[in-house]
């Protein structure tokens, strides 16, 4: 391998959104995430909605049930 074209790899640390940190190596010193293996519901079997900046609602209003009913023929 070639000298000085390759990135460090140094210690990193992986920080949750809950709080929890993870310690592995990376190229970048810190990673921020929003769900980690402690809060993801697969791992913890706790069932937790994650809906962010309302897509759900906005799907319901895109796609749900329209007022009027469907025309007669």
């Amino acid at each position: 391998m070639k000298d000085g074209i390759h990135p460090r790899y140094d210690k990193a640390s992986i920080v949750c959104a809950c709080g929890n940190t993870i310690e592995t190596r990376s190229t970048v010193p810190t990673i921020h995430v929003e769900i980690c293996s402690a809060c993801h519901p697969f791992f913890t079997g706790k069932q937790k909605l994650v809906d962010t900046a309302g897509r759900i609602e906005r799907f319901q209003r895109k796609y749900g049930p329209k007022g009027g009913s469907a025309p007669q023929a």
